[in-house]
């Protein structure tokens, strides 16, 4: 003991040193994750991801699926908040932090680092041993989260809240059903093909007609369809029919020989205008086969369509030729819907719903259709120029859904914007959207602010009525 009766040893405990702070960008999916940077330049460089890897690349592809299944995290580059891998990202679970700008050139290869997707921060980690999350959360430096960053709050274990309003799901497949199929969604609003077409296949279907192969594209699109039917039945699933742009079908087997080089592919040979044309209706056909095949040889009849990025009428009433040809009738069971997602459809919704059996709002692509955004612009997601609050686009919606209502057909949405703003949720119900469709880490906090509108619109009804 000290004269002043303390120990000579109780010296104060040295503090834990702070993490240097690597790179930044937005935080597109929220999460903490620690493990050693892969680089993966392009998408022949994903086979090096291993479990629990941090995979930074300037841009995610559909062909780099497999690979971000087993990330444990991911940081890009480029992109916004409803980029490829920011939407994937949400809905496979995993941290993501998107528009970093200068990612691949900061972190190095084998480099440990600990991703923070909540404040879209990257930081220096253990260079002798990968650290655990826990141990990760516990060294890093406190920050106030940023205002550009997504997050969502954690799910409360409050009972499930009562909607009129129905929520949907997106998934990007069957590897999610296992862990979806369980929540308290009212059934699938968008199922995305393009991820078994490059998960599961990996082949064009076009070369597989030319090598008469057709039967495995049909086989294997079914299974995964199947999957996804089998799993959420009785409840509805709306699979979208393949919306892969020119650059996406390219890198798909066969593809390079078969597909245009387009400088805008986003506004390219894509969706309807695909289906009708005679260098892709074969491999449409095939499309239209495998839903036959989930619906009639397995008998998961809760499945239906969606038709994406349709420009003009007559290409979705060719559309529906086509369906009709191969046996795809409108009936009590089985349901066209038309993805509105270019304003000349909302311009047209009086007469595009005389033609379809529902609408569901792409409010990704509208809004950058209708604001002139790139919604991969990290740039100008970071500025707040995409934005699916702003009153052009809030109208354009509006549109759509009085068009539905007055043709007695429902009205969906399925997008990013009903679960990152509470206030565009809370408009979409006052509007009467008859179904909204989020990712599933989303599906309980969107149901919590649906239910909250809906009982905000039954109170100011009752005190307007008094």
């Amino acid at each position: 003991m000290t004269k002043n009766g303390k120990h000579e040893n109780s010296s104060p405990a040295p503090k834990t040193p702070e993490r240097k702070l690597l790179c930044r960008g937005l935080a597109a999916s929220p999460g903490l994750a620690a493990g050693k940077v892969v680089l993966v330049p392009g998408s022949a460089d994903a086979v090096k991801i291993t479990e629990g890897d941090i995979l930074v690349t300037a841009m995610t592809t559909p062909d780099m699926i497999p690979a971000l299944r087993k990330a444990g995290a991911v940081v890009t580059d480029e992109g916004g908040r409803t980029c490829h891998a920011a939407i994937l990202s949400r809905e496979l679970g995993i941290p993501c932090i998107v528009g970093a700008r200068n990612a691949t050139e900061i972190l190095a290869e084998g480099q440990n680092v600990v991703v923070d997707a909540t404040r879209g921060v990257v930081f220096q980690g253990e260079e002798r041993a990968t650290p655990s999350p826990a141990a990760a959360v516990e060294a890093l430096p406190a920050a106030a989260p940023r205002p550009d960053v997504l997050s969502q709050p954690t799910a409360s274990p409050a009972p499930q809240s009562v909607t009129a309003t129905k929520i949907l799901i997106n998934l990007e497949g069957p590897a999610s059903v296992e862990r979806c199929s369980a929540l308290p969604a009212d059934g699938v609003g968008l199922l995305r093909t393009e991820f078994i077409f490059s998960g599961d296949i990996g082949i064009h279907p076009i070369y597989l007609v030319r090598t008469k192969q057709e039967t495995l594209f049909v086989d294997k699109l079914a299974e995964g369809i199947a999957a996804v039917a089998s799993g959420f039945s009785p409840r509805p699933v709306l699979m979208r029919f393949s919306d892969f742009r020119t650059n996406d079908f390219r890198k798909l087997r066969g593809g390079q020989d078969i597909e245009p080089l387009e400088s805008n592919p986003m506004l390219g040979w894509r969706g309807a205008s695909r289906y009708v044309s005679p260098d892709y209706e074969q491999g449409f056909r095939l499309e239209c086969h495998a839903v036959k095949k989930v619906r009639d040889h397995f008998g998961l009849t809760n499945l239906s369509v969606i038709i994406p990025f349709v420009r003009t009428l007559r290409e979705m009433e060719q559309v529906r030729a086509i369906l009709e040809s191969e046996g795809l009738v409108s009936g009590p069971s089985f349901k066209v819907w038309l993805m509105v997602e270019v304003p000349s459809v909302v311009l047209q919704a009086d007469q595009f719903a005389g033609i379809c059996d529902g609408f569901t709002i792409g409010s990704n692509d509208l809004t950058q259709l209708i604001l002139g955004v790139d919604r991969d612009s990290g740039k100008l997601g970071a500025m707040g120029y995409f934005d699916e609050r702003h009153p052009s686009v809030l109208e354009a919606i509006s549109m759509t859904v009085r068009a539905a209502r007055k043709a007695g057909i429902p009205c969906s949405i399925c997008g990013e914007g009903p679960s990152v703003f509470p206030d565009f949720a809370e408009k979409l119900v006052a509007m009467g959207m008859d179904s909204i469709s989020v990712n599933p880490d989303a599906l309980d906090y969107t149901r919590r602010i649906v239910a909250s509108a809906e009982q905000k619109i039954i109170l100011d009804g009752i005190r307007g009525g008094v």
